[in-house]
């Protein structure tokens, strides 16, 4: 049984990449999902460790059976000329002890007549073979809803071993190299946060958009800034003009271009000039003392830099894809609550120079209701 889903992995993988060349930066086929499919509500506590249960056991299944892939279909279905094996097997192995725990926080709401809970999984192991079952003996009544399900986390799990396979030749959010790194993996159960990068935009674009949004719907976002852009809101709108947009709200480094730092010879240069320009105009309470690399790309040596500058690099673990042409915005709204159902807590990624995050998180909002709880961004300068 095992070899016979193995295959079909590693078939269903290849079908959705095969005729895609693979990048550095962006997934070959991004992971969606029809949401609909689950017919519950998600917006009391209740209801979404439901759905956040069967969600998690469709997802550490797929876990399970794709770290069975060998090098060889790794590098075929993905296009890579290389594959870091260790770093395959670390992420799989930390997203599996991930997920036990994320279960393990959602029954605490178990009864014993709800179909979505499992006898309590005594270790790692357990927890494999009892998701198993369980996926296996679904209702037909729902087989379209695990049947889309299965396909996300197939493909969702293929962007990410895609990253740990190029990771550190091509470094990523996949993984931290020291303590002064976090992607948000390590948040309380139910607590998220709202980051966006590259902005901000031109005078009344999405950025000004974006944010009228977040303070309509009363929730506050870390502002990943362009040096070269937010220079550019200055020299438009003065400092105060720029103080204003920003208002309760919090603002960051993501360097003065949108390039890799990992090979760019002057990204200790585009760290300091974006920090000394957001500094110099942002109100001090609002200026987080984080950095976010342009496609998390960064280099290994630099913690001791980045300590003198007093800047801690800031990642994510949860990728809206918000900027990919393949996905719209009702796509970024499915995929974003469903991470979040699997995950349970998190750094969640957008860029406010689109429209998709300032049309999805409204609904967002919505669907999750009062079951998470929204951080305040100045809470991140403590990670």
């Amino acid at each position: 049984m095992r070899t016979f889903l193995k295959s079909i992995v590693a078939c269903v993988c290849v079908l959705m990449i095969q005729s895609v060349v693979a990048d550095p930066v962006g997934p070959a086929a991004v992971a969606t999902i029809d949401r609909n499919l689950w017919s519950e509500d998600i917006s009391t506590k209740i209801g979404f460790d439901r759905a956040s249960r069967a969600s998690q056991l469709v997802y550490v299944r797929n876990l399970h059976v794709m770290q069975t892939m060998s090098d060889s279909e790794i590098l075929a279905t993905f296009k890579i000329n290389s594959v870091n094996r260790n770093s395959v097997d670390q992420w799989i192995n930390t997203e599996l002890s991930l997920t036990l725990n994320n279960y393990l926080q959602a029954a605490k709401s178990c009864s014993a007549s709800d179909w979505t809970c499992i006898e309590k999984p005594l270790g790692l192991t357990d927890f494999l073979l009892k998701a198993d079952t369980w996926v296996v003996s679904i209702p037909a009544t729902i087989s379209a809803w695990r049947d889309n399900l299965d396909r996300f986390t197939h493909t969702y799990i293929s962007e990410q071993m895609r990253l740990a396979a190029l990771f550190p030749k091509v470094t990523s959010e996949i993984a931290t190299f020291n303590e002064n790194e976090w992607t948000g993996a390590s948040l309380a159960d139910r607590e998220f946060y709202l980051t966006f990068d590259d902005g901000p935009s031109k005078t009344q674009g999405t950025t000004d958009e974006t944010l009228a949004m977040l303070k309509e719907q009363k929730k506050s976002g870390a502002f990943f800034v362009l040096g070269a852009n937010f220079q550019n809101r200055v020299n438009t709108n003065s400092n105060d003009g720029v103080r204003t947009l920003y208002a309760n709200q919090c603002v960051a480094l993501h360097g003065w271009e949108h390039q890799s730092h990992a090979k760019w010879e002057q990204w200790q240069d585009s760290v300091v000039r974006t920090k000394e320009v957001v500094e110099n105009t942002t109100n001090k309470q609002n200026v987080l003392p984080l950095f976010r690399p342009p496609y998390g790309q960064r280099q290994e040596g630099s913690k001791d830099f980045f300590k003198v500058q007093q800047l801690h690099v800031a990642l994510w673990n949860i990728d809206s894809q918000d900027w990919n042409a393949k996905i719209d915005a009702n796509a970024v709204e499915n995929r974003i609550v469903t991470l979040m159902l699997i995950k349970r807590h998190g750094v969640i990624l957008f860029h406010d120079i689109h429209p998709k995050a300032k049309l999805a998180l409204p609904k967002i909002f919505s669907d999750v209701g009062e079951s998470v709880n929204w951080g305040d961004c100045h809470s991140l300068a403590k990670l």
